[in-house]
């Protein structure tokens, strides 16, 4: 069963209502599946149409919207706010990349004569959508990452029709806006199976989605346990289908001397203020802070603890996330490895939690590969390393990461080099400054990473580059002319 519950008081909204059943989620499926050729084939400016209209029933919707979003994650009006309209620029970014033509793009070598290697009949290299696409939504982003967020808008982008799982920790938001894209689609004179709605907490809607025979590929944002076991899933179906996995990270900072020499008490600041955004619910959210073991770290490590003692939370997402939050710290706290130094849960009022820290030497971090494993919520460990050579095997234990920040790499010299090149063998993006909470849309932006971060380290699942998991290389040899003048549309 399915409840809307409100997130700052844990109080019910409303009656429950039953999840998807398997006879549903086949239905819609299978209505996704019928109408994928047609979508396929429309024009790229009715497609652009489509998000645009999708952006502005958005807009037009906010106020209620928002106020329902609010109740159901406590995340506050402004964030909401902003988070809306982050959710329009990318549905109407992609509709300005689709006009231009990135959709449909192709290469074109002209036949050449004579025997090969060097002659070659003529070739045009196409991209074709794949077919429907299952994406579920994301807990920490009720917009951005949910029904309409990105994996929906470039799926659509790219020709494929997408069957969306809301999540269960904001239903009555999920169905609202499912309902909202659902007359846009009808609006636009398109076939219902654009756009499918299925919903439920259990594992088997979930099993039940990816294991559906049409699904082509599944885009899925959310925890390290659900989206491996989700993955194994689609590996192993009689026809496999890629599985685009955003999994989290512990987005390890890297403090160098010559930041702290410059305003090493801001830093301090600015970073408990990341740890601690939206209750640390970012999959971007820092959760290894690798420190010179020397008096200016210490000052360091000393200005983040007081910064992140000072600190005030909200409710997260939902009691499971909670409970989830809490079981990772206690473990974390059964480590005779580390040393607390903020750690006073017992005083947290209400719904809301209070921030972890704690400190540990590189060599005990290394060699526990528990600790590597990243604790959803505002927890955060201090490494101390003796010189760079450390804190690159610090990154290169963690193995795989959304991102790596590193401050104070301005010069450059054999570290910073050396340290650049770890940062890029473990991160989809590497910050030199800023903090790693915000994840910019655009065509240069990468949002993925090596494993454990992501399942498809080679595709990014934010910006405009996130259709390109969507459509598949076709080669075609000596086509006829009436193919040829299509110019990359499918037929």
């Amino acid at each position: 069963m399915l409840q809307s519950i409100e997130a700052c008081t844990g109080a019910a909204i409303g009656e429950h209502w039953a999840e998807s059943t398997r006879a549903e989620i086949d239905a819609a499926v299978q209505a996704s599946a019928a109408t994928a050729d047609a979508f396929a084939a429309t024009p790229a400016e009715h497609r652009a149409e489509l998000l645009r209209a999708l952006a502005s029933a958005l807009e037009a919707d906010r106020e209620a919207l928002v106020a329902l979003a609010d109740r159901e994650s406590g995340l506050g009006l402004p964030r909401l706010n902003g988070e809306l309209d982050r959710t329009t620029f990318q549905l109407r970014g992609f509709a300005d990349v689709i006009e231009r033509g990135d959709a449909h793009a192709f290469t074109n070598d002209a036949a050449a004569a004579g025997p090969p290697p060097a002659g070659r009949p003529h070739l045009m290299r196409v991209r074709v959508p794949i077919g429907p696409v299952a994406m579920f939504s994301a807990s920490n982003f009720p917009f951005a990452f949910s029904v309409l967020g990105g994996d929906t808008a470039s799926a659509l982008a790219a020709g494929c029709p997408i069957v969306v799982k809301g999540h269960p920790a904001h239903p009555g938001l999920s169905r609202r806006t499912a309902a909202l894209a659902q007359k846009v689609v009808a609006a636009q004179g398109l076939d219902s199976g654009v756009f499918q709605f299925v919903e439920g907490g259990s594992v088997e809607v979930g099993v039940a989605l990816v294991k559906a025979p049409a699904i082509a590929a599944v885009a899925f944002t959310g925890s390290f346990k659900g989206g491996t076991a989700l993955a194994k899933i689609a590996g192993e179906r009689p026809r496999p289908v890629p599985f685009y996995g955003e999994l989290g990270s512990v987005n390890p900072l890297v403090v160098l001397p010559a930041a702290l020499a410059k305003n090493g008490s801001e830093l301090a600041s600015t970073l408990a203020a990341s740890i601690c955004l939206g209750a640390g619910q970012f999959c971007t959210s820092p959760g290894v802070i690798v420190v010179l073991k020397d008096a200016a770290g210490d000052c360091f490590v000393d200005a983040l603890a007081k910064a992140l003692k000072a600190s005030h939370l909200h409710p997260m997402l939902s009691s499971i996330i909670r409970a989830t939050f809490d079981r990772g710290v206690a473990k974390w706290r059964t480590s005779p490895q580390l040393k607390p130094l903020v750690d006073d849960a017992a005083d947290a009022p209400g719904l809301a939690p209070r921030p972890f820290l704690a400190e540990l030497s590189a060599a005990d971090f290394i060699a526990t590969h528990a600790l590597h494993e990243e604790v959803f919520g505002s927890a955060a460990l201090v490494v101390r390393v003796a010189s760079i050579d450390e804190a690159v095997e610090v990154l290169e234990a963690i193995g795989g990461s959304l991102t790596v920040t590193l401050w104070g790499a301005e010069v450059e010299n054999d570290e910073t080099r050396r340290l650049v090149r770890a940062a890029t063998q473990v991160a989809g993006r590497v910050l030199f400054a800023g903090v790693p909470t915000g994840v910019a849309v655009t065509a240069a932006q990468h949002h993925g990473g090596p494993f454990p971060a992501s399942t498809q380290p080679f595709s990014t699942s934010v910006g405009y580059a996130a259709l390109d998991r969507f459509l598949r290389p076709v080669a075609l040899q000596d086509a006829p002319a009436w193919l040829l003048e299509r110019k990359g549309m499918p037929c």
